[in-house]
């Protein structure tokens, strides 16, 4: 091996920045977080950009199929798909707060109207007295729950500064939410309104700056990157759209409250792989336990068989093996990403995951090749 005083030097260096980095990583870390808040709008612009691309890639395939070689057509693409896949992305959101959030508020207005008498209700029982001693029931049965409850609201009203200090933070933040995925979707038009140029640019700077073998390494993990989240997203989306709708109908079949509310949040919840459709029966039950107890647990029962149905027939045609990636990855991908980043990385993991295990695939393959040559 040709050691260099090069090669020493930057060894060294590095080993003295990575010292530098652990003795003061309080700091370090400060600016690092104080970096990614900065970019943060960069970050969100390229996410928004490449969900949408999805919709406008599929746009600009099938406008004007048979006339893309007009002139016409060739200078109205670009603008005009990216004009419908915005529409279509905004009707989206617009439609599951239409279906969700007007429900939702009914049924918080209804647990809170409803709990002090189904308080006094259960108080009443005769289960309950054979449960509980009469004494602890008389001084329960005594009680005013509409009182008890504004004494509460009361009590959690005081402290007026710290409430007024919260407020102004919730405001500050939703003001800085906003903003920021303003200047992201502003970034994210921009970027994919000239996508072709910024990929020459990106392709040229590798080319000029890396050897060819990690220039083709690194487009490669790009391109399986790529193809990974393309079909991850495509495939939850059409199996979530798919399952929200099934559920919507059997609920409208069987005669369950919520019908459409429930069958957009577990369509919703169904973009998280293998739990999420459990979350959003779980919210479902809850919301329709309000209304009758018996039909909640049958609407547990009949996402149970719909889960079982859309789990054997339609997500292998629709998702499939396309990810190539086996069910217990799929299950550890779910666990790890949860566990580390929440949702986001339940969401996330799984097409990680499966552009791991097909670079891992590809290179065991090369080297099981060149062994036997």
């Amino acid at each position: 091996m040709d050691i260099t005083w090069k090669k020493c030097f930057r060894v060294a260096l590095s080993a003295f920045l990575l010292f530098l980095c652990i003795y003061y990583w309080a700091p370090v870390s400060g600016i690092l977080g104080t970096l990614l808040a900065t970019v943060s709008p960069i970050f969100i612009g390229l996410a928004i950009a490449y969900v949408l691309n999805i919709l406008m890639s599929f746009y600009e395939k099938h406008y004007f199929k048979k006339r893309s070689h007009k002139k016409f057509v060739k200078l109205t693409r670009r603008p005009v798909c990216l004009t419908a896949a915005i529409l279509t992305l905004i009707a989206i959101v617009v439609i599951l707060v239409w279906l969700v959030l007007p429900e939702l508020i009914s049924c918080v207005r209804f647990l809170i109207n409803e709990i002090p008498p189904a308080i006094d209700t259960l108080l009443a029982s005769e289960w309950i007295g054979e449960i509980l001693p009469q004494d602890i029931i008389s001084r329960l049965d005594d009680i005013d729950w509409n009182s008890t409850i504004s004494n509460v609201l009361q009590t959690l009203g005081t402290g007026l500064d710290i409430a007024i200090n919260a407020v102004v933070s919730v405001v500050s933040s939703v003001v800085s939410a906003i903003f920021t995925t303003v200047i992201g979707i502003i970034f994210s038009i921009y970027l994919l309104y000239g996508k072709e140029r910024f990929q020459n640019q990106a392709k040229h700077v590798l080319h000029r700056y890396l050897a060819p073998v990690w220039e083709n390494r690194i487009l490669h993990t790009l391109a399986v990157l790529n193809d990974c989240f393309r079909r991850y997203i495509v495939g939850q989306c059409v199996e979530a759209a798919i399952l929200g709708l099934l559920c919507t109908l059997g609920m409208l079949i069987f005669r369950f409250p919520y019908a459409g509310m429930i069958g957009a949040l577990i369509g919703f919840t169904a973009l998280i792989p293998v739990a999420g459709a459990y979350i959003g029966a779980a919210v479902g039950a809850l919301m329709i336990m309000t209304v009758s107890p018996l039909k909640a647990l049958l609407f547990l029962v009949f996402i149970v068989v719909l889960q079982q149905l859309e789990g054997n027939l339609i997500y292998p045609k629709v998702v499939g093996s396309s990810l190539g990636l086996p069910a217990i990855w799929v299950l550890a991908a779910v666990t790890v990403g949860g566990g580390l980043m929440g949702v986001a990385g339940m969401m996330f993991g799984v097409p990680l995951a499966a552009a791991l295990y097909r670079l891992l695939r590809e290179d065991l393959n090369k080297k099981e090749a060149a062994a036997c040559g």
